[in-house]
């Protein structure tokens, strides 16, 4: 499966159906660039996209 980005906090899935950090289910393969995130708290462009977990996160989602 292609790993695809929840429309609704940017965490990026790579598999199953349902976005483990926000719960949320609507999910696209429509994205581009990412940034990876280790420690949520002390990271400031974490803070900017409002990650609240380590992980993958899209920066660009496509309509």
């Amino acid at each position: 499966m292609a790993e695809k980005a929840c429309k609704n906090c940017r965490f990026i899935v790579s598999e199953g159906g349902k976005c483990p950090n926000c719960g949320g289910t609507e999910l696209t393969d429509k994205w581009s660039s990412y940034l990876i995130v280790f420690d949520a708290e002390k990271s400031e462009l974490a803070k900017k996209i409002e990650a609240k977990m380590p992980g993958k996160y899209a920066l660009r989602i496509k309509a």
